[in-house]
């Protein structure tokens, strides 16, 4: 029971900023939904006005009690983002983490072949994939006064060439970088920085890549848990990796793809 009761107070006292929910399906919101059972206070931002009344809603729906901060947010703006931050500062002493789930591309640079992608859709996907994470820490950095945890999202064609992930594979693989030289940067703040390389899961954006329930498939066969993984199952590794039980792990990229990666596509 004390063990138990140990689990369920994990992330107790600490604010953790959620960045990039989509709707309910998302990675993000599953990660919120997580942080919340182990005790933690979660601050969303959005992009978008739609994400925004879509989020507003699920925190209507999903929060009983207080209402969570949610604040407006565009990370390819610089201006958003510093505005979003002291929005931010202003209600909370301190943050302990930050979740960032975020990441596009056009979805004609997801099919075909990659060496015809164009420049600027090159330069989307990686602005907004992997330099966004750049441009987050760099933000919440000032507010993580008691040091905390980053954590972000990426996927197997981070490693390898996978069929219509393309320009999306190049951007994750930039992302896993950008996690290994922000860890050693920030380290000396006590702020941890890892990723999470999630299993496919239908979310909104697995819509724009083609064959995708051919992948869910290969999954199920090929994987050493014979199983898809689940949008909570990414969530709890999530709280996990924020948690204080995660102290010394930085730098790291975690699969939660039931195994997937060790046995190739």
């Amino acid at each position: 029971m004390l063990e138990r009761e140990m689990r369920l107070h994990l992330l107790q006292g600490k604010t953790i900023v959620v960045m990039g929910v989509a709707n309910r399906r998302s990675i993000a919101w599953a990660a919120a939904e997580s942080i919340r059972k182990l005790g933690g206070k979660v601050i969303f931002t959005y992009r978008s006005d739609r994400a925004g009344r879509e989020l507003q809603k699920l925190c209507e729906d999903g929060f009983v009690d207080e209402k969570p901060l949610v604040v407006q947010c565009d990370v390819q703006d610089e201006a958003s983002l510093e505005a979003a931050f002291a929005a931010i500062a202003r209600e909370t002493e301190a943050v302990d983490g930050l979740v960032h789930s975020i990441a596009h591309a056009r979805v004609e640079d997801l099919q075909g072949e990659f060496v015809d992608t164009p420049r600027e859709g090159f330069d989307l996907a990686l602005e907004t994939s992997a330099y966004s994470l750049v441009a987050a820490a760099r933000a919440v950095r000032p507010l993580m006064k008691r040091g905390g945890s980053i954590v972000t999202m990426s996927y197997l064609g981070a490693e390898r060439a996978v069929p219509n992930y393309n320009v999306m594979g190049v951007a994750k693989a930039a992302l896993e970088a950008s996690v290994r030289y922000l860890a050693r940067d920030l380290g000396a703040d006590a702020i941890r920085v890892n990723a999470i390389s999630a299993g496919p899961i239908r979310t909104l954006a697995a819509k724009g890549v083609r064959g995708f329930n051919d992948v869910l498939h290969a999954v199920e066969e090929r994987a050493p848990l014979k199983r898809n993984v689940t949008a909570e199952e990414v969530g709890d590794v999530t709280a996990f990796l924020l948690s204080d039980l995660a102290r010394g792990v930085t730098g790291e990229v975690i699969h939660v793809d039931g195994g997937y990666h060790i046995v190739g596509i």
